[in-house]
């Protein structure tokens, strides 16, 4: 009818929505039609992983161009703040996991009672290989903004201007359209297969005390933030839940850049910051990724009865914060990434790292939200450190 409104359903409805229907049509859809889905998320994801590094070189380089010779400096708060949370993060997790693990895990579990979850398989697949992997982009990134931002000809940067437009074009005309549906079928296929929520029943207590650590420390970290910045913590917080519902369903801080930028913006961060330092967090910032390791490390060591230490864990999460920064930025990217420091340093053998990898895939939405919303604290406080 003419003059009636079309009611606009803003982007976290769509993904809250997308979430619950995925689990509840989870449970009655056959087969063949979860695996339509799953063909659709199979080539929406081949898509994603490939723009992912485009993403990252047309927002950070034009943002390093713009800053102009403030960037090394900007550069230099970014990997610190990340770096640091990261660490304080690892610590509050081995802290709280030595007070309270002993005395709610049972040793001796049989392994075979945890295994990695097997999902279910997409009609076909169209591969995309990316062009560059995701630290080459930043790289990149970061030799042609500062480029751009000492040359006297303004040629390269009007280039990297025209393609900036071309991503935020994709970001919002594509990739944000279609991120509801690639998320309820990730929810689709998790309930479907039912072996993710199996392993999540056989750690419960842990995983209780794993997610109530995210949550103490994103409200942590947001009460200094805001405190900093001299805003309303909450308010601030509450900006950010779309980018945590993103990360929920898509599992990945890489994939959520266009949400958490959005969403950081109307924080009030400054376009060029916010295109500097989301893309570049993404990468190096993993609070949550490592309260996730910390605790379940702890956790099957203490359930497999294997020595642990508070100097050998410090040694762990001082290396584990370097070594993470290598995950690609697709769903289980920070433990793969994270399996070398394991083994070396902690000596779990292959079962133990069977056994991580199936607990850390079945709550990796959690770690990948916490650090996405935490993306949004440092792009915060790098542009109150910008501004002063």
């Amino acid at each position: 009818m003419k003059g009636m409104k079309r009611i606009k359903i803003g982007l976290l409805p769509r993904i809250l929505i997308a979430i619950v229907l995925g689990i509840i049509i989870g449970q009655v859809f056959p087969l063949g039609l979860v695996r339509v889905f799953e063909t659709f998320n199979a080539i929406f994801s081949q898509f994603l992983g490939f723009c992912i590094p485009l993403i990252i070189v047309g927002l950070v380089t034009i943002a390093i161009a713009d800053i102009g010779k403030e960037a090394g400096k900007m550069l230099l708060a970014t990997v610190i703040l990340a770096y640091g949370f990261t660490l304080l993060a690892g610590f509050l997790s081995l802290f709280t996991g030595l007070s309270l693990f002993p005395s709610l895990i049972t040793s001796g579990i049989p392994l075979e009672e945890i295994s990695e979850a097997q999902g279910v398989e997409p009609y076909f697949s169209v591969k995309i290989p990316p062009l560059m992997d995701v630290m080459t982009s930043l790289v990149l990134a970061f030799v042609l903004g500062l480029g751009a931002a000492t040359l006297d000809s303004g040629y390269l940067k009007n280039v990297a201007r025209d393609f900036q437009h071309i991503i935020i074009k994709t970001i919002s005309s594509v990739i944000l359209p279609l991120l509801p549906l690639y998320i309820f079928g990730i929810f689709l296929n998790m309930t479907h297969t039912g072996q993710v929520f199996s392993i999540l029943m056989v750690f419960i207590k842990i995983i209780g005390i794993i997610f109530a650590l995210h949550i103490f420390w994103l409200v942590m970290l947001y009460v200094l933030t805001g405190t900093l910045v001299k805003r309303n913590p909450f308010k601030l917080l509450w900006t950010m839940m779309p980018a945590y519902f993103t990360a929920l369903g898509t599992q990945s801080s890489a994939a959520t850049i266009p949400v958490t930028l959005e969403q950081a913006k109307k924080n009030g961060v400054s376009n060029e910051v916010a295109g500097f330092v989301i893309p570049l967090c993404a990468t190096i910032h993993l609070s949550g990724s490592m309260l996730k390791i910390v605790s379940c490390a702890l956790a099957l060591m203490i359930m497999q009865g294997i020595p642990y230490s508070i100097e050998m864990f410090t040694g762990f999460i001082c290396m584990l914060g370097i070594t993470m920064v290598a995950a690609p930025g697709v769903p289980g990217g920070a433990i793969m990434a994270a399996l070398g420091v394991l083994q070396s340093m902690l000596g779990f053998d292959d079962a133990a790292q069977a056994l991580m990898i199936g607990l850390y895939i079945a709550m990796d939405s959690f770690g990948t939200a916490c650090n996405v919303t935490g993306d949004g604290a440092i792009a915060l406080l790098i542009d109150k450190f910008k501004n002063k």
